[in-house]
């Protein structure tokens, strides 16, 4: 999805109903004030591809239009290029930036949707939210998709090779939904559901001619989760389109049940961290740090356990495709150093580094399949701070390029 291996162009368009999104921090209330006053980024000094076409057209770029605080950001980027498991594809991604009060009391909130067509039937449409209301005391989170997804899987665990490549189709809809209230500034518990269903599963078996984890595990043409969540969050970044500084801790628990339509009674638990610490509240260089832990009990379906790529944005993992492994638990680590070049914001860049690990069919977690990267970032909104995100990664015996509409976390 997000991670597509581009290897042809992409090109940026710009939409602005009402441009900006900028926080007003003259408005905020004491007990939300900002920890930070290096977290706000100022707009109207920062440049963006906005800027670049208007004074291509020779228009004003310090017209009131682009320097005013007002209350939605839209950002589109239509692509086409290539994707290793995909072949060639059309995507088109956009995301919608505002505030739902007025004045600006609360964080900025962010709808993501995204539409894909390939030359190897794949057809994604998926549309992820989080909206946050009255003064950040109750958060919204959703994730919808509707795919018919072909993809190359190689078993379980993060030691398998090539050999074992088990092609698979499958059409997919997943229905996802948190509702999160406040307990104190920051820290929030939140009650939602979760639904994945599966059908239309093929598989083509092992590229060895060996009988595919798949057909171990439990193969079936359709498979059916659906379940429970209590989630414990701590949230305290401004802006989850681009981090600056702050922290975010989640600690999820799925709990899937017969009752509720699921095939198997079984249960998940996950934990997600992220800590951003911006270096200079004079530049833009910051180090950003990632992990994610998950580990499975039951018989969950094979198409849900964890794999590389599966979180909410299918960013974690740069370096391989996207379920290039799979485990029942997963182990996941990333570092990632950002920097601007220009000192108007308009290029940055980044250099990181990650490692994920995966159980196997009957064992713990094999060897760290490790990756390395480099990439820039170009700024298409200064009022969201949105960048498109375009890297190039290797792991072992795999390497591509990745493109995103905001930061990968």
């Amino acid at each position: 999805m997000k991670t597509l291996q581009y290897l042809l162009l992409t090109i940026t368009v710009f939409c602005s109903f009402r441009v900006t999104a900028q926080r007003d921090t003259s408005l905020l209330s004491k007990n939300h004030a900002t920890p930070d006053s290096t977290s706000i980024v100022d707009s109207a000094k920062q440049r963006d591809m906005i800027d670049v076409i208007l004074r291509i057209l020779k228009k004003d770029t310090a017209s009131n239009s682009r320097l005013k605080a007002k209350k939605l950001v839209f950002s589109v980027v239509p692509a086409v290029g290539y994707s290793l498991s995909t072949g060639f594809a059309a995507d088109i991604t956009a995301n919608v930036a505002f505030y739902t009060g007025d004045p600006h009391q609360e964080n900025l909130s962010a709808i993501d949707a995204e539409f894909v067509y390939d030359t190897k039937s794949q057809r994604i449409l998926a549309s992820r939210s989080e909206v946050w209301f009255d003064k950040n005391k109750f958060k919204l989170t959703t994730d919808l998709r509707v795919e018919r997804y072909p993809v190359d899987t190689y078993g379980l665990g993060s030691g398998t090779t090539s050999a074992t490549d088990d092609p698979i189709v499958y059409s997919y809809v997943r229905t996802y939904g948190t509702l999160f209230k406040e307990i104190v500034p920051d820290l929030y518990g939140g009650l939602g559901y979760q639904g994945d269903f599966h059908y239309n599963i093929t598989q083509q078996g092992n590229a060895n001619g060996t009988v595919s984890d798949y057909t171990k595990y439990g193969f079936s043409s359709t498979a059916t989760s659906s379940g429970l969540v209590a989630n414990l969050l701590y949230d305290n970044r401004q802006n989850p389109i681009n981090p600056i500084n702050g922290g975010y801790a989640s600690i999820l628990y799925r709990d899937n049940y017969t009752f509720l339509g699921s095939d198997n009674n079984w249960q998940e638990l996950q934990i997600d961290l992220r800590k951003y610490f911006r270096l200079s509240p004079n530049n833009y260089n910051m180090l950003a740090l990632w992990s994610i832990t998950e580990f499975t009990s039951g018989n969950a379906p094979y198409l849900d356990l964890p794999a590389t790529a599966s979180d909410t944005y299918n960013n974690f993992g740069r370096g391989y495709a996207e379920q290039r492994f799979r485990g029942k638990d997963l182990l996941y680590l990333e570092g990632e150093f950002r920097f601007g070049i220009l000192k108007n914001g308009l290029i940055g860049g980044v250099v990181f580094a990650n490692g994920e690990t995966f159980s196997g069919l009957n064992t713990g977690f094999q060897r760290v399949a490790p990756a390395i990267g480099t990439g820039i970032r170009l700024k298409i909104n200064k009022h969201s701070d949105t960048n498109v995100c375009i890297d190039y990664a290797y792991g072992v015996g795999s390497r591509g390029l990745f493109v995103n509409l905001g930061e990968n976390f």
